[in-house]
């Protein structure tokens, strides 16, 4: 028998047996999804948002069920998920047609992607807090998440905050999120940041808005 032959059998072996202790482990070892639910009532909301990691996530030590992570959602009674990881993360954490599977349990998926440690466009955060007050004021249980539940979710819930009232403060609103879900949420200077500077830029962005507005009308 030729060294490459078993060279190459030696290969599969290893191949077969790392996927098979894969499973195993999947099985034996599963990362449970819990959902963080941040009270509004500072804010003069009877509403509750939840937040939490990205559900059926397999990556390094985390090992998640997507179908059971999504009876859970639907078992505390969450009709809306708010997704902020990107596509290219969701293959990469193993849950490529996560929005798919949303829809087909029922679940209303609003997919605003933006990268890992980074804060959204002003738009596209405006966008996001009008979905949110939307789905509040229609009593709509709503969840969000990114990877972690952490950095991205924690800052557009911190900004929900902020948008629904004036005597919140950015350093309230963080230490809020982090009671909730650790010292992790709001994660990165450039988070840190744009919290802090959103209040003056949303103003500048509506008053840009309105002028605009203004002129199509004028014509």
């Amino acid at each position: 028998m030729s060294m490459g032959f078993l060279q190459s059998s030696a290969t599969r072996k290893t191949e077969f047996d790392s996927s098979d202790d894969e499973n195993v482990t999947e099985e034996q070892e599963q990362t449970p999804l819990e959902i963080s639910w941040l009270s509004l009532a500072n804010v003069d909301c009877a509403q509750n948002l939840g937040i939490c990691a990205l559900p059926g996530c397999r990556f390094k030590d985390v090992k998640r069920n997507l179908m059971k992570d999504l009876g859970e959602l639907k078992g505390q009674g969450v009709e809306e998920v708010f997704v902020f990881c990107t596509l290219g993360e969701l293959n990469k954490y193993r849950v490529p047609h996560l929005l798919d599977s949303y829809q087909q349990h029922g679940l209303i998926a609003h997919h605003h992607p933006f990268p890992d440690g980074c804060a959204p466009e002003l738009d596209q955060c405006c966008q996001i807090l009008e979905e949110l007050k939307s789905n509040l004021k229609n009593g709509h249980i709503t969840v969000l998440h990114c990877y972690g539940g952490l950095g991205r979710s924690g800052l557009i819930a911190a900004c929900l905050l902020l948008h629904l009232s004036d005597v919140m403060t950015p350093d309230k609103a963080i230490d809020l999120l982090r009671e909730l879900r650790g010292s992790g949420a709001i994660q990165t200077i450039k988070q840190y940041n744009f919290l802090h500077e959103f209040r003056e830029k949303f103003a500048a962005y509506l008053t840009t808005k309105e002028d605009s507005t203004s002129r199509c009308v004028s014509r």
